[in-house]
């Protein structure tokens, strides 16, 4: 019976899971790394017009005849235009003196001499970007310190930030999509190895315990290197118990056997009525305990051959022929006859082991409830499927037990005062499952039972 394993989770969706979360967080810090850059490039764009405008005024302010002149060139604000129309300030100063243009837009705090110094500032209720140049001037033995100041607003250098983040945000959506489609299909790559595997041994055999020799990744190594170990110790473990069981229905049944014999011996010499029935009761006992027992390793060594399935091409007739042969001196002892019918020849690849000790079940399982004097028939045919039956002439199957006799241990309620141990018809149907049949009980229409071996 198969033990399904305690399940944490799926190992392709944690490899797929931690890509994808590797993925995303790439995908944001691309965000913020573009976005960033792009502000400071647009930033910079917009802070070099300013210091263009700027050095263009100063370049126009002039001494004549002492007094300072500054004549504001067109192109110092036309150069400033936007398309959001951002509006533009001024103020010019002489000597800290304001002389023009809006007071409240101080000059900032930075190095002269043309040199520009930048800063945000507020002016009339608007945030601006705001720039200070100054320049000294000398003439006519006059000297005098102009300086100027000039900010403007954002508005459209924040729709292009806007535009860019969007552009950005795009930009990491995609990354990220094609990063966790990548992601699935790496992760299904490398566990396709595992699936591969499992394949593998999926398909193998119960007899196959060879090593796997195919090449793997460097990580699934030991994996694979464990099994290969486990299967060597299982198939040298098998070994063991295929030897142990033959062993074993030596050692229990012939002393079995010969306590038998001393007890038949005996049984012929004492003359007491009790003591005889005391004889006669324990070779009872020790019959079911030779049939229980050896049953019982039958049924074992069933198991294990069911598992490591030896097939091999018999002819199904020979093989139920020399069974009968072995058994008519045991059915002779009865009363009974056994007549072998059907074919006079059944070619089947199987197990020629397993199907003796099915039949030789069925066959005991008939001779035990046939009545004396009857024919238990055994027919071999090979059409459709290759199919035994064994038949009698006894009381049948209770009907109403039927589909429950094949169980281990089960018996009828007829087989009181009868030795069994209730596994012959148990090793019949393993032997039909173990080569794809079915073992099928019934009743004959004219009375007797019937057990149908089909392989």
């Amino acid at each position: 019976m198969a033990i399904n394993p305690n399940v944490s989770g799926s190992l392709r969706n944690r490899l797929a899971l931690t890509l994808i979360g590797g993925a995303a967080i790439l995908a944001l810090v691309l965000f913020f790394a573009v976005r960033d850059y792009a502000v400071q490039v647009a930033q910079q764009g917009q802070d070099n017009i300013l210091g263009a405008s700027v050095t263009s005024i100063l370049d126009a302010a002039a001494l004549r005849g002492g007094e300072l002149e500054v004549d504001i060139p067109y192109a110092a604000f036309s150069m400033l235009s936007t398309p959001s129309d951002d509006r533009v300030f001024y103020a010019i100063f002489q000597d800290g003196e304001f002389l023009s243009g809006y007071e409240d837009l101080t000059p900032t705090q930075g190095p002269a001499d043309g040199k520009w110094t930048f800063r945000f500032g507020e002016v009339r209720g608007e945030n601006v970007r705001q720039v200070s140049a100054s320049r000294t001037l000398v003439g006519l033995g006059n000297q005098t310190e102009i300086e100027v100041a000039l900010g403007q607003t954002q508005d459209a250098l924040s729709e292009t930030l806007d535009q860019i983040s969007r552009n950005a945000g795009l930009l990491g959506l995609g990354f990220f999509v094609l990063a966790a489609v990548l992601s699935f299909w790496v992760s299904s790559a490398t566990i396709g190895q595992l699936d591969r595997l499992t394949t593998s041994v999926t398909r193998r055999g119960p007899q196959d315990l060879s090593p796997f020799k195919k090449p793997v990744p460097r990580e699934m190594a030991p994996l694979v290197s464990s099994l290969n170990s486990l299967m060597g110790r299982l198939d040298q473990s098998l070994s063991q118990s295929e030897d142990f069981i033959a062993e074993a229905a030596h050692r229990v049944r012939t002393p079995l056997a010969t306590v038998r014999s001393y007890a038949e011996a005996t049984l012929q010499r004492v003359e007491r009525e009790d003591n005889r029935e005391a004889l006669r009761s324990m070779m009872r006992a020790i019959d079911e305990s030779s049939r229980a027992a050896g049953q019982l390793l039958d049924h074992a060594m069933i198991t294990f051959r069911a598992d490591h399935l030896e097939r091999e091409d018999i002819d199904l007739v020979t093989l139920i022929r020399e069974l009968v042969q072995r058994l008519t001196p045991i059915a002779e002892m009865k009363d009974l006859s056994l007549a072998l019918s059907g074919d006079p020849q059944v070619m089947y690849s199987g197990d020629p082991i397993l199907i003796q000790n099915a039949v030789r079940n069925m066959v005991d399982n008939a001779l035990k409830y046939a009545p004396a004097d009857s024919t238990v028939v055994i027919d071999v045919a090979g059409s459709p499927t290759a199919r035994i039956t064994v038949s009698d002439q006894g009381p049948g199957f209770p009907p109403d037990e039927i589909e429950t006799l094949t169980r281990r241990f089960e018996r009828g309620q007829n087989a009181a005062g009868t030795i069994g141990s209730g596994l012959g018809l148990t090793i019949a149907q393993d032997v039909a499952v173990a080569h794809g049949g079915t073992l099928v009980l019934s009743n004959k229409a004219e009375g007797g039972a019937c057990v149908i071996l089909s392989l």
